[in-house]
């Protein structure tokens, strides 16, 4: 009985992670087809398969619903982290962490081999409806990021400079591979401008 018991909040968080993840998605996906401005809070929840009142449990607007998965990718690569071994370099269990992530979810940039996404991402990126909610985001992104990086050198998220910095040059450096990759002819692969983004500011951004 204990044991079911305790299994049952786990579920519970698993199920909530779940359908938060679905209806960023279907706000994504809605927003690449059809342009910010046509999709409805009812949309996005019919698309994911639950019920308005659903989506206003998760999420106190569409473009915040749009921006969350940026948000959760971070989280992920920040529990990516932390389960990185501790003898392992800095921006090397940076890089790692960030690859592991990238691989499990390689469809968040299948608009390499798919022009029609990639120009609707474009799109969303560029949508002035959006910029305030990628802003939040980006600093709840550096959060996450300089409070496992503190944990990784002995520092002091609060008050020391170290674990901020570099959680912003790493948050930086994802947005700029980001917008290379949405922008350039033949960009490559994320994995690529990832592991080139990260190893130049490992090198101390050395001029090229």
């Amino acid at each position: 009985m204990d044991i079911g018991e305790g299994a049952r909040p786990g579920l519970r968080e698993r199920k909530k992670r779940e359908t938060r993840i679905a209806l960023s998605w279907a706000a994504i996906r809605l927003t690449v087809e059809r342009g910010f401005d046509n999709v409805r809070v009812e949309d996005i929840a019919a698309e994911a398969g639950v019920s308005p009142r659903t989506f206003n449990n998760y999420f106190a607007s569409k473009g915040e619903a749009v921006a969350a998965r940026q948000l959760e990718r971070a989280r992920a690569i920040a529990d990516e982290l932390r389960a990185r071994p501790a003898s392992e370099p800095l921006w090397e269990a940076i890089t790692n962490a960030t690859m592991a992530r990238f691989a499990l979810g390689q469809d968040d940039h299948r608009g390499a081999e798919d022009e029609r996404w990639a120009e609707g991402l474009r799109l969303m990126v560029g949508e002035p409806a959006l910029q305030g909610e990628f802003m939040k985001t980006s600093a709840a992104v550096e959060a996450e990021f300089a409070a496992v990086i503190a944990e990784r050198t002995g520092t002091d998220a609060d008050t020391d400079l170290y674990p901020r910095l570099v959680a912003s040059a790493v948050g930086s450096a994802m947005r700029v591979a980001i917008q290379h990759w949405l922008r350039a002819e033949a960009p490559g692969t994320m994995a690529d401008l990832l592991r080139d983004a990260f190893a130049q500011l490992a090198n101390g951004l050395p001029t090229p």
